[in-house]
């Protein structure tokens, strides 16, 4: 389940949302973290191995983490904070909203 949304107090505010996410090929598999303006697309990219490189080689394609920002350098800020979390601190915060690892991809696109 997506975070609190600390993007929405920001003086920076876009018409466009920007996502952080993380993705993982299983429950407490390996793990991916990335931002994009539109996660539709970039999720359903990755689920069927449009992208080149990291996530396409080790079938990294199960949404289990994501949150709304309006700015994008807030996001991006974001994306960099997580991608040198731990990993214990990633998995605390996967298993707060989504302890079964569940894939979140059908709730997005519904």
């Amino acid at each position: 389940m997506p975070g609190p949304d600390p993007g929405i107090n920001s003086r920076h505010q876009s018409a466009v949302p920007y996502w952080v996410y993380v993705l993982a090929n299983s429950k407490r598999g390996t793990l991916y973290v990335s931002v994009t303006n539109n996660l539709v697309r970039r999720v359903f990219q990755h689920r069927e191995r449009e992208i080149r490189g990291f996530t396409s080689r080790y079938a990294v394609t199960r949404l289990v983490h994501y949150e709304r920002y309006d700015d994008p350098r807030t996001a991006s800020q974001r994306e960099k904070n997580l991608k040198h979390w731990s990993r214990e601190w990633k998995v605390a915060l996967i298993e707060r909203g989504n302890p079964d690892w569940r894939d979140l991809y059908d709730d997005i696109t519904a």
